[in-house]
């Protein structure tokens, strides 16, 4: 028995969209998840200005205990 492997049955290399310009990064790409130095430069751009922001856990008892009282009260829109 003979196979034919066509070219739309051969995988693609997998890739990832660039988070700056949305180009498609290959896997094995060195810049990975961007797709070229000034990408890279550009992300590194938004952390410094503060356009990026990891939020951190509520850690005040009071705000924790009014953000829960609001939750378990109805609201008159229900």
């Amino acid at each position: 028995m003979e196979y034919i492997v066509s070219s739309a049955m051969t995988t693609a290399p997998k890739t990832v969209p660039c988070p700056i310009c949305r180009k498609p990064v290959p896997l094995s790409s060195d810049n990975v998840p961007f797709c070229s130095n000034r990408c890279r430069v550009l992300d590194l751009g938004k952390w410094i200005n503060g356009e990026y922001r990891i939020s951190s856990p509520i850690l005040d008892p009071e705000v924790l205990e009014n953000l829960q009282s609001n939750q378990l009260t109805p609201h008159e829109d229900d």
